[in-house]
C-alpha cells in the first residue's frame, strides 16, 4: 500500500535528478532509497497540508537540499546546543539524547516549524535511515526506519488538517532573486 498518492504531474522541472543519485550526505552513504523514491514520485510540494520534503534542486532555485536544509539544520543544531547548555533535558524527549540530536540531519520542515531528520549514521542493510520528527524544536520523537515509516505516522496525526485536500499538493519552483 502507498504511504500517499502521488500528483499525476509532480513539479519536477527545477529537481536536480542527478544529484538525487550522486549526493553523499556527511555519514558517507546515499540519500536514503525511500527519500529516492519519494521525490522522483512526488518531486516538490505540500504533503498532508502542512510538510515539505526538500529535493535537490538546480542552480537559481529556492526550498531545497542543500541550501535550504542546511540552514535548517544549523538552526535545528544551535537550538539543540542552547538547550544542552541550560539544561533543557525535556528538548530530547521523548525518544532521543544529546548525542542523538548531533547526528540528526533535516531533510523536511513542517509549516508549523516542525522537523524531520535523518540519524546520520544508522543506516540498515538496505540504506535506509532512522527517521526522528522534532516538534517545534522542543522534542524528539522517533518515527521509524524510512520515510515510509514517518510518511504512515505523519499521515495518521494529519488528521483534519489534511481533509479535502490532495495528500500531495505539487507547487511551483521558487527561483532565488538575483
Amino acid at each position: 500500500m502507498p504511504v500517499f498518492t502521488p500528483p499525476a504531474t509532480p513539479t519536477l522541472d527545477h529537481v536536480d535528478i542527478a544529484a538525487l543519485e550522486q549526493t553523499v550526505l556527511p555519514d558517507g552513504g546515499p540519500f536514503p532509497p525511500s527519500y529516492v523514491e519519494f521525490v522522483r514520485a512526488a518531486g516538490w510540494g505540500r504533503l498532508f497540508g502542512l510538510w515539505l520534503v526538500y529535493p535537490p534542486v538546480v542552480a537559481g532555485y529556492a526550498d531545497g537540499w542543500p541550501g535550504r536544509t542546511t540552514r535548517l539544520t544549523e538552526r535545528f543544531h544551535e537550538s539543540y546546543a542552547d538547550g544542552r547548555t541550560e539544561g533543557y533535558d525535556w528538548m530530547v524527549e521523548p525518544d532521543g539524547d544529546w548525542p542523538l540530536a548531533e547526528r540528526l540531519q533535516v531533510f523536511a520542515w513542517s509549516e508549523n516549524g516542525d522537523a524531520l531528520l535523518w540519524e546520520l549514521g544508522s543506516r540498515d542493510a538496505h540504506g535506509e535511515l532512522v527517521i526522528w520528527e522534532s516538534r517545534g524544536l522542543n522534542s524528539l520523537h522517533r518515527l521509524g526506519l524510512g520515510l515510509h515509516a514517518a510518511l504512515a505516522a505523519l499521515r495518521d496525526r494529519a488528521g483534519a488538517l489534511a481533509d479535502g485536500r490532495p495528500e500531495l499538493e505539487p507547487l511551483p519552483g521558487a527561483r532565488i532573486a538575483e
